[in-house]
């Protein structure tokens, strides 16, 4: 092995070794529940006043299982998708939740986990980045949905970008409601500055911005 191979080897090392060291796993998603649907779709109202309480790693998981989690083989997710191209990233600004620090996380569908992008409670400025809406600030998490618009135009031209957004509605909804399910309650964000929230949650220059949903307790 030359020095450039070595070098190549340790790298990559190097990277695992971040890589497992700012994961973490989330407890595994729940596939029934004691509230059925129609309920669910009869509580549902948008929140935007929640109170002090922190949510658990368990509820957290769950939210962004149903955002975007996997539910079958070949990597069939829990929102249908134009081509099963599946050009959502979902995001998470922490704030208040038990046995997860204050930071900026990528969910990871294949490994139902998080990884740690950024330290610190970021909630003042994203909710800054969206307009001052207050409820982004106080909410103890925030779940971000972002489209690659390459993955899905690249088979559906412009009409794929249309997808893309049909496809971040259908995963919000799913959010909404699991948070009912849960006893929690959220609501969609789309007015925000772009590339604000793109720079805060770390998002890489290909990863779209489409909406925000604060999430808490009432």
């Amino acid at each position: 092995m030359d020095r450039r191979d070595l070098i190549a080897v340790l790298g990559l090392a190097h990277g695992m070794e971040a890589d497992v060291q700012n994961t973490i796993p989330l407890p595994k998603p729940r596939t029934e529940g004691p509230v059925s649907v129609e309920r669910a779709l009869l509580l549902r109202r948008s929140l935007r006043s929640y109170s002090r309480g922190a949510l658990t790693l368990e509820e957290m998981g769950q939210l962004l299982w149903a955002a975007q989690g996997i539910t079958a083989g070949g990597g069939y997710r829990t929102a249908p998708s134009a081509g099963a191209l599946y050009p959502l990233e979902a995001y998470l600004c922490a704030g208040r939740v038990d046995r997860l620090p204050a930071g900026v996380y990528k969910y990871r569908p294949d490994r139902h986990d998080l990884l740690r992008l950024a330290d610190g409670d970021s909630r003042g400025d994203l909710a800054s980045a969206a307009l001052g809406q207050a409820w982004v600030r106080e909410a103890p998490v925030t779940v971000a949905l972002a489209a690659v618009f390459r993955r899905i135009a690249g088979r559906y031209q412009q009409r794929g970008i249309r997808y893309a957004w049909m496809e971040a509605g259908h995963a919000a909804q799913n959010v909404l409601l699991q948070a009912v399910a849960l006893g929690l309650g959220g609501v969609p964000v789309g007015a925000f500055d772009d590339r604000g929230v793109q720079r805060i949650l770390r998002m890489s220059s290909e990863e779209e911005p489409l909406c925000l949903i604060p999430v808490g307790r009432k």
